[in-house]
């Protein structure tokens, strides 16, 4: 019955140590999971974050004169300003896999190694504890059966010599034989009582602290264990939402800098800075005129006017081929982008004179460059000659006139192109005249056709020996001041021929606002100041038809003239 109970306690506790060894092995596994969900979390945002850089470092504007162009416009300064602020977002995230590694990853890698150790010892305690138990019990069992047998032999001996003494025909010696006998099975049956009875005691002992206070304490060791896991679970899912929470503050920082950004938007300055870039300083063409195709062409010159044949065929062929001007099919652009002449002439006056200044303004950066070189060396020079033990100061010399050379070059350079912008600036509208244009329209940038067909119009003009002759009068002959560079150097080519008997009636009058010279075939010379009468309008090509008097007339440019139209031609609208 005792052996009985003691099987079935030693079953349940064996029990209850495969169940918590199983519960505290899953618990480990739990948390092994846990890490590795932390870890693969923090690739993820390691990942993003490199992306991010990625997508902002593409977008990044290059190292070019497109950037300097671009950095104008405020939405593209937006754009550049959102791409660094995702920058810094990215910044965060790699943060929060830092701090990802190093507050769960590193410490839960750590704990785990602490509590398998932990839980191995305890389990370790838990069976050495069983085990010493059962080997008690099983001494007791030994001394209980050698006490039981050692009783039965005792008592086995006390028998044969009781019936040894009773027999009378057992001699004395016997019989005093078989009393020691018994007196000995009694003296071992006696000590293996005092024995038993002592080791009962000790394990009672034992079994009590087993059972009241080892296993006990070991279950609570392990309770312990599992709570303390439980807990390290608890906190490491609170840092893994602090870890987020800690970066909100400059996430939030990092947007706000990109609504900020988006804010700073402004289309009216964006659009005025398009409108400045590419502003020409062109008038727009005027209205295409009626022809009236049922009544005759009255002749305004007769051919005896002309005074020789030469004049004639001049006078023919400046009066006939702009018929064709609106009829051109070619129109072939030989200038390249970038070439032209260095004062710029081949530009619209505004945006010669934006260029003229940008130039101005770079050599004078070069110029203090240059200056600062100057004065460095300079101080050097002083050091040598104050301590000729650090340097010769002759050695210095060479580049001090070099770079003295070098500025007069480039002082040279400033005050040519000063002079260039200086002709420019004097010979630009007023501004309230400026004001008169449409602002979207001179943005359009049809400026180099424009100039190149006002081009092909003059050799178009040419007559067919290649030679052209301008006759003045006296009052009108003056030096024109414009660079004949400001006229387009290409020209396209003409298809058609066309009839030079009619003679164009005027239209209205003009005012000369700059002098022209007049050089190439078809153009004629005017004077600042001087009155025309116009007798063909500008048919989007940039040049307008004026004419002196009967035997002068020749295209001009429309952007150096005032144009005012008779009423009944069209409307009596003004061109600037």
């Amino acid at each position: 019955m005792v052996e009985e109970r003691m099987g079935d306690c030693w079953s349940h506790t064996k029990d209850q140590f495969d169940n918590l060894e199983k519960h505290t092995q899953w618990g480990i596994e739990f948390v092994e999971k846990y890490n590795k969900f932390v870890k693969e979390r923090s690739e993820i945002e390691v990942n993003y974050a490199k992306q991010i850089r990625n997508l902002s470092k593409k977008y990044q504007p290059k190292k070019n004169s497109r950037e300097e162009e671009e950095s104008k416009y405020t939405f593209c300064r937006a754009f550049f300003t959102t791409l660094n602020e995702l920058n810094d977002y990215a910044g965060q995230h790699e943060v929060i896999a830092e701090n990802l590694t190093s507050q769960i990853i590193s410490e839960l890698t750590r704990y785990l190694q602490e509590l398998k150790a932990e839980r191995k010892s305890h389990f370790h305690d838990g069976r050495k504890a069983q085990q010493y138990i059962e080997s008690s019990w099983k001494q007791l069992e030994s001394c209980k059966r050698r006490f039981e047998r050692d009783c039965k032999e005792a008592d086995r001996a006390q028998q044969y010599f009781e019936k040894m003494d009773a027999d009378i025909n057992v001699t004395k010696a016997d019989v005093e034989k078989a009393r020691q006998q018994a007196q000995m099975r009694h003296q071992m049956a006696t000590d293996s009582k005092n024995e038993y009875s002592s080791y009962l005691q000790k394990f009672n002992q034992e079994q009590n602290d087993h059972y009241y206070t080892i296993i006990p304490n070991i279950f609570q060791k392990l309770q312990d264990m599992e709570e303390k896991r439980i807990e390290r679970i608890g906190v490491c899912m609170k840092t893994f939402a602090e870890v987020d929470r800690q970066v909100l503050p400059i996430v939030g920082k990092c947007l706000d800098g990109m609504t900020t950004a988006a804010e700073s938007i402004e289309p009216k300055t964006d659009s005025k800075q398009v409108v400045e870039a590419y502003k020409s300083g062109f008038e727009p063409p005027g209205d295409v005129e009626f022809e009236d195709y049922s009544q005759a062409m009255k002749r305004t010159v007769s051919e005896n006017s002309l005074s020789n044949s030469k004049e004639g065929k001049e006078k023919s062929s400046s009066k006939s081929k702009p018929k064709l001007w609106p009829f051109i099919k070619k129109n072939k652009l030989s200038l390249k982008l970038g070439s032209g002449p260095e004062d710029f002439s081949h530009l619209p006056p505004e945006q010669r004179r934006k260029k003229l200044q940008g130039k101005i303004d770079d050599l004078n950066k070069d110029i203090h460059k240059e200056m600062d070189q100057r004065d460095a060396l300079t101080k050097m020079k002083d050091v040598y000659v104050k301590n000729p033990q650090m340097g010769d100061p002759a050695s210095v010399d060479p580049r001090l006139a070099e770079i003295g050379q070098n500025i007069e070059k480039l002082q040279a350079e400033v005050q040519k192109f000063e002079g260039w912008l200086a002709e420019v600036e004097e010979k630009m509208p007023s501004k309230s005249d400026s004001n008169r244009r449409s602002g979207f329209y001179e943005a359009q940038s049809n400026t180099a056709v424009s100039n190149n067909c006002a081009q092909d119009r003059e050799r178009s003009l040419s007559s067919p020996d290649g030679s052209y002759t301008e006759e003045q009068n006296s009052e009108t002959q003056v030096k024109a001041i414009i660079n004949p560079n400001t006229i387009p150097s290409t020209m396209p080519d003409f298809d058609e021929e066309f009839d030079d008997d009619d003679t164009l009636p005027t239209i209205g009058t003009c005012k000369a606002l700059y002098p022209f010279e007049g050089h190439n075939e078809g153009t004629i010379a005017v004077a600042e100041g001087e009155l025309l009468y116009v007798i063909e309008e500008d048919k989007g090509d940039g040049w307008t038809r004026v004419r002196r008097n009967e035997e002068e007339e020749g295209y001009v440019p429309t952007s150096y003239i005032e144009v005012n139209l008779e009423p009944n031609a069209k409307g009596a609208m003004t061109y600037i």
